[in-house]
């Protein structure tokens, strides 16, 4: 009998060990074909700019094909679905942010894949945060000239976002909240919310700041508040919400994962990367320049980020009363 359970452990320990051999061998090898990124949102948002950025320097840094394949839709759950079920080879990877991973576990009943259960963060990509904005056919200029319109059209205010339970609803939800004012919710998907916006069918929306800044450079939007503790260095002249009397401050966070049961050298060589790639003069200007603040993070360390963050918007998920469609 001790014999039998000798044999077991010492298979159990040489199985280990293989796997261990075979882990080191494929983290030294990797990549050895073109990498696909899925992002999960449509083509143009914050999302896929910071996934082709990453991916293009990935690839050149790897010498092989990062490709780029926007999977949106049912709020960002189908490109994690498309992951989650993924080999856990690291050719199959994610780009997502705070709405499909933190928010859509509390605001779906039930997922075909738990993002905090069969994803593997692998490296923070940047914080934005989000830019109160208003159409410039409205006739606002600034915060005081928004309040005024607010209150002048109190019966007709509405903002947009980019879908039921986005980061992009739930703080435009918490901003009516803190000042009380009656304001309508109009969902759209994904980078289509600056549409009508621009338009003037919209009042105004949160958004982040890559996804605008153009626009307010052309002069379509006017910035009139930003979220962040303090001022952006692309937008020096416009207040944070603290600053104008809203206790409201936060912002929008993205990511590279992968599916769970990646091997640790394989997340380490990965995470690596992408942190040389954010700390890089050239990337980290390029991204300053568009709003984006490059958090480099390791694994670990992205990995605690998101648990804290999911646990964070969970209740107020649950306070706005937010539906799926």
């Amino acid at each position: 009998m001790k014999n039998n359970v000798y044999i077991r452990l010492s298979i159990a320990l040489l199985l280990s060990c293989f796997s261990f051999v075979a882990f080191a061998q494929v983290s030294a090898t990797y990549p050895e074909k073109p990498i696909k990124i899925i992002v999960s949102f449509t083509a143009g948002g914050t999302t896929d700019i910071l996934a082709r950025e990453v991916g293009n320097q990935l690839s050149i840094k790897w010498k092989v094909p990062v490709i780029i394949e926007n999977k949106a839709g049912a709020a960002g759950n189908l490109g994690t679905e498309t992951v989650g079920h993924a080999s856990a080879d690291g050719y199959t990877l994610l780009a997502s942010s705070i709405g499909p991973i933190s928010i859509n576990p509390t605001l779906f009943k039930s997922l075909a894949v738990d993002p905090q259960v069969s994803l593997q963060p692998l490296a923070m990509l940047g914080e934005i945060p989000s830019v109160l904005v208003v159409p410039s056919t409205m006739g606002v200029n600034n915060w005081k000239d928004f309040v005024q319109y607010t209150k002048t059209n109190s019966n007709n205010l509405n903002y947009s976002s980019t879908g039921i339970g986005t980061a992009a609803h739930l703080v435009g939800y918490l901003f009516t909240h803190k000042t009380n004012m009656d304001a309508t919710h109009i969902p759209y998907k994904g980078a289509e919310a600056t549409r009508d916006l621009v338009a003037g069918r919209i009042s105004f929306m949160f958004a982040t700041a890559p996804s605008v800044i153009p626009l307010i450079k052309a002069g379509q939007l006017i910035p009139v508040a930003v979220s962040s503790k303090k001022r952006m260095s692309t937008l020096p002249s416009v207040p944070t919400l603290s600053e104008v009397g809203v206790d409201l401050t936060t912002s929008t966070w993205f990511g590279l994962f992968g599916p769970s049961g990646m091997s640790p050298s394989l997340i380490k060589k990965i995470n690596e990367a992408v942190v040389e790639i954010l700390t890089s003069s050239d990337v980290k200007s390029k991204l300053n320049d568009l709003g984006v603040d490059p958090i480099p993070m390791s694994s670990a360390e992205f990995t605690k980020y998101v648990r804290n963050d999911y646990s964070m918007w969970a209740p107020i998920v649950k306070a706005s009363g937010a539906k799926p469609e």
